[in-house]
């Protein structure tokens, strides 16, 4: 009796206990091995890259042409343009379609095309550029008001010697071409032959960077953007150049100013990058420096807006209109402080007709397209246009095509 109560227990007890074969879970899905942070970031940059196709029309002249016409007469035919084609890289900086690529892609270019990640061609025009960094802002022209894909920045300074990069881009017109290597060196100055560069940081990279990729994005493992591909070195294997973030960001916040898009004078700069925006210099005497903008203020709102991005902000600051009447909510350590200002028009703070009145000249502002175009390096002032005969000027001795960089001292 007390043996079959154990087995009528132990029976239960067995009914009790989960089998394993009934009550195991699922087997689970394992993860794609292959997708590791170069795939992620690969996709999650992919989208903003395009590629930059331009037109530009080049006038043939001939040297012998005035003999020729003498020799042949009316049979004579005179060598008219020819169209020439190039391809490089870009990458869209801003969700209206503001597209970051080298000053040398689209230098001089008639038309300007860019080919998006999912095919299509859009047309685009180039707003403002600076060779002496080698970086240039296009417009994609976007009359739906179209929101695209857009890459992020790296901190200037957060770069790792021998971390992993990725260079992308269009290598020879093979669109979306992906390249990986590491940073072989975060500031490396590649020989040059006469150019206008003023980058002696460039960063180095084993990643393969070839002809077409210029203007594309170099990028580490989190998909954020620290240099722009420029150049390669044709003399060794594996050595590829980029901008570095740093350099790129000074020279943003310099060509896309409103002195420079629409003549304002304010006289602040603010860094690329997430918002909220940090003021990173300021000219004591310019209207922001006036007002109390101060460097390392934090630019909350521009008239009652956010900006979403250093180029937001800088079109709101150049389309103030007619009024110019600024005002910026920034947050100064804990504290929030509003700041009223007025943009100064250029001809408030440089009159070129007072100028020609009271001396005799014509003058024009050196700006880094116009001392390109020149061959005058880094020079910055203005230009004389025309000297009016017996003027102050001309008894000075000054002449046209003189720059001026100084007045007294």
């Amino acid at each position: 009796m007390k043996c079959c109560r154990i087995k009528w227990i132990l029976g239960l007890l067995s009914l009790a206990v989960p089998t394993p074969a009934l009550n195991s879970a699922a087997p689970s899905v394992p993860p794609d091995i292959r997708r590791d942070s170069t795939v992620e970031a690969v996709q999650r940059v992919m989208p903003a890259v395009v590629n930059v196709r331009t037109e530009t029309i080049v006038e043939r002249h001939d040297p012998f042409e005035r003999l020729l016409k003498e020799f042949w007469g009316p049979h004579y035919r005179q060598r008219g343009s020819e169209t020439t084609y190039s391809l490089g890289s870009g990458v869209i900086i801003d969700e209206d379609g503001w597209v970051l690529t080298n000053f040398h892609v689209v230098n001089r270019a008639t038309k300007v095309f860019v080919r998006m990640a999912d095919g299509r061609e859009l047309e685009a025009e180039p707003v403002v550029g600076t060779p002496f960094t080698d970086v240039a802002l296009l417009r994609i022209h976007n009359p739906k008001r179209e929101r695209f894909a857009t890459i992020k920045f790296a901190s200037d300074d957060d770069l790792l010697l021998g971390e992993t990069v990725i260079a992308l881009g269009n290598p020879f017109g093979l669109d979306g071409s992906v390249s990986r290597g590491i940073l072989s060196s975060k500031s490396r100055r590649p020989p040059s032959e006469s150019e206008p560069l003023e980058v002696e940081d460039w960063l180095q990279t084993d990643a393969a960077i070839n002809p077409g990729n210029s203007g594309g994005p170099l990028v580490n493992l989190r998909g954020e953007l620290i240099g722009v591909n420029v150049a390669v070195y044709r003399e060794g294997q594996g050595i590829g150049f980029a901008v570095p973030v740093r350099r790129i960001s000074a020279a943003l916040a310099e060509i896309s100013a409103p002195e420079v898009l629409k003549s304002l004078w304010f006289g602040a700069r603010v860094r690329p990058g997430s918002a909220p925006l940090t003021v990173s210099s300021v000219q004591g005497e310019s209207p922001a420096g006036r007002a109390g903008v101060r460097t390392g203020d934090q630019i909350l709102q521009i008239n009652g807006q956010a900006p979403s991005s250093f180029l937001e902000f800088n079109r709101q600051l150049a389309d103030a209109g007619t009024a110019r009447t600024i005002s910026l909510l920034v947050r100064r350590g804990n504290a929030r402080k509003e700041i009223n200002l007025r943009l100064m028009r250029e001809s408030d703070f440089f009159n070129s007709d007072l100028v020609k009145k009271k001396i005799g000249i014509e003058v024009e502002e050196v700006t880094p397209q116009v001392a390109a175009a020149l061959g005058l390096g880094e020079k910055r002032g203005v230009i004389i246009n025309e000297v009016e005969p017996g003027s102050p000027a001309a008894r000075a001795g000054l002449q046209k095509n003189m720059i001026i960089t100084t007045v007294d001292g």
